[in-house]
């Protein structure tokens, strides 16, 4: 005998189908969803240690720069100091002030000599006084000229003259000044 089947059981069928390829797809989806959304939190997550990296980094630039601020600050004081300390030293050497040259007149000074006047001005020196004989004012000459500190030692004028009954001899000297070589200065 044949049987019929009154009961719908391939719509049945076909519902349920469509009910397992519609969850196959939500779920397929919501995958996806899932699968970006984490995609993107790591993402986003690296572009915030990115952005800290590069303002660390920025900061430690700020420093940097304001050190190099400094050091150019103080090359500049360096270089103020080092010009200052060679013009001292050049004024120390080319020194030759009255200090060194009255030094130096005492000792070439002979006994029986007295000096009068002693004048410094554009490197030359102007010494004037009285010998007690002419060989009195020689003897000054040829010490003066041996002088480091004194050149080109020229007599202008010696003429004889009575001071308190004993016979002198008035003298003007002129020479120039010039510094030592610093071997002989020292």
């Amino acid at each position: 005998m044949i049987h019929i089947n009154l009961l719908p059981v391939r719509a049945a069928q076909k519902k349920e189908k469509l009910r397992s390829q519609i969850a196959v797809t939500i779920l397929a989806l919501i995958l996806t969803i899932v699968a970006c959304a984490s995609v993107y939190a790591s993402l986003l997550f690296k572009v915030d240690e990115l952005k800290d990296e590069i303002a660390s980094k920025e900061a430690r630039i700020g420093q940097l720069k304001k050190v190099l601020g400094e050091v150019a600050a103080f090359k500049k004081k360096k270089e103020e100091l080092v010009g200052k300390l060679d013009i001292l030293s050049q004024l120390k050497d080319g020194k030759s002030g009255p200090v060194h040259l009255l030094d130096e007149l005492s000792l070439v000074l002979p006994e029986k000599l007295w000096l009068s006047s002693f004048k410094e001005s554009g490197g030359s020196v102007a010494i004037s006084g009285v010998g007690l004989n002419e060989d009195m004012v020689a003897l000054f000459l040829k010490n003066l000229e041996k002088s480091p500190y004194y050149k080109n030692v020229e007599l202008q004028v010696i003429e004889q003259s009575t001071q308190a009954g004993v016979k002198t001899n008035k003298f003007n000297v002129v020479a120039k000044v010039e510094a030592p070589p610093k071997a002989a200065s020292k």
